[in-house]
């Protein structure tokens, strides 16, 4: 019995192994450019956003240029921003007229694309917007 039970625990320590160094597979290196465009503000023009991302080892960076106010654009770092399998997140925190915003980004990655959700915050409710950014070769 006792010899069964060790052979028993053996096998689930092997499993669990093999099942470990599998997930490990899937993790993906999202570093490159990825652009997609958004609807503009009330009926403007269409906003195309630009998300440079870089996995160094664990740690992911990276900056998003979007349009800003005037023709110049903006370029904010990410921050929180983490790679866990395929799916990333991060977020941007921008400030306007005295107040700061938080947009949290979700994404999964595959076939050289992201594909995931933003939140943010406005007048106190929660929204979110879908957003699916391709990487430029």
């Amino acid at each position: 019995m006792i010899k069964f039970v060790k052979i028993l625990l053996g096998a689930a320590l092997l499993t669990g192994t093999i099942l470990s160094a599998q997930a490990e597979d899937q993790k993906v290196d999202p570093s490159g450019t990825y652009i997609w465009t958004m609807k503009g503000r009330n009926g403007g023009p269409d906003r195309t956003n630009s998300l440079a991302l870089k996995l160094d080892g664990d740690k992911l960076t990276g900056k998003l240029t979007t349009p800003g106010r005037g023709g110049s654009p903006m370029v904010s770092d990410i921050d929180n921003a983490k790679l866990t399998g395929s799916q990333v997140t991060f977020t941007i925190v921008r400030s306007f007229n005295g107040n700061s915003y938080t947009n949290n980004y979700s994404g999964n990655v595959a076939d050289g694309a992201i594909k995931g959700k933003v939140e943010f915050s406005r007048d106190g409710d929660t929204q979110s917007r879908d957003w699916e950014a391709k990487l430029q070769k």
